[in-house]
């Protein structure tokens, strides 16, 4: 199927253009559906979650290799060309809603081209589910933010978060004329698989979540200074909480040279 011509042809029949502001750019190369598909191994026994099901290209594979699919769209416009096209897979659930904010049911994999304006969002969205894997399609200088060297212009909360939940492989450059419209820059498939055990003990996540979180709003600071609104955001700043905050390890390094490890013991101290 000529999916570049397929994709014209649903655009004109239901008068709809992608919504820039979702930030959608629809895979019309049938190569990258497939190899996406493939490196999600996907078994007959398997729900798996897609996320932005778009035209349903992608979701038309899944369907064809899984159990049930759970294809996920956001834009009203797109559902009713799903519920039209797809209309022959009975073990395709679609749901009109935000994957962000709307209840999902459980899921074993999850398979997606997302909107790449999501794409912080939902890998954080990710950390607390479980699943067997997720096998993505995501713009090119943010998947390199996934496992960015410590240290470096890219070394972020992401990086530091992901660490902790998820072995991050980068499978395949995908260029950026296999969508549609033209997005500014290419992806790549990503895939993300859950760590056994955790690279590192952490007793509390809130607290993990709370101290990666604030540090790296002043990443170029050091932890003495940065670590205080952390504090704050639980009351004024008395003696004993100063004092506590005095004796954390790691004050005079500067928030960006601190590795995941680090910020686990942060944490720790934190949580005691």
């Amino acid at each position: 199927m000529d999916l570049c011509k397929k994709t014209m042809d649903l655009i004109q029949n239901y008068r709809i253009l992608p919504k820039k502001h979702l930030g959608q750019n629809f895979m019309i190369d049938s190569h990258y559906l497939q190899l996406l598909a493939s490196y999600a191994k996907i078994k007959r026994s398997d729900t798996v979650l897609e996320v932005g099901a778009g035209l349903g290209f992608l979701t038309r594979i899944l369907a064809q290799k899984s159990k049930t699919v759970l294809a996920v769209e956001i834009d009203t416009r797109l559902v009713k060309v799903l519920q039209n096209e797809l209309i022959a897979f009975e073990n395709i659930k679609l749901i009109e809603g935000d994957i962000l904010k709307d209840p999902i049911p459980p899921f074993q994999k999850l398979v997606s081209n997302p909107p790449f304006s999501i794409s912080s969002p939902l890998l954080f969205w990710l950390l607390g589910r479980t699943f067997s894997h997720a096998t993505l399609t995501l713009q090119e200088d943010f998947a390199r933010r996934l496992n960015a060297p410590l240290g470096s212009k890219d070394y972020s909360r992401l990086t530091v978060s992901t660490y902790f939940h998820f072995e991050v492989e980068l499978l395949d450059n995908v260029p950026r004329k296999a969508f549609f419209p033209l997005p500014k820059v290419d992806a790549v498939i990503v895939q993300l698989k859950h760590k056994t055990p955790s690279p590192f003990l952490v007793k509390d996540k809130g607290i993990f979540n709370d101290v990666v979180r604030t540090l790296f709003t002043q990443r170029n600071r050091k932890v003495r200074n940065a670590i205080l609104p952390l504090f704050r955001e639980h009351g004024p700043i008395d003696v004993a909480a100063k004092k506590k905050a005095f004796r954390l390890p790691f004050l005079n390094k500067r928030v960006r040279e601190l590795a995941p490890e680090d910020f686990g013991m942060l944490a720790n101290e934190l949580s005691v």
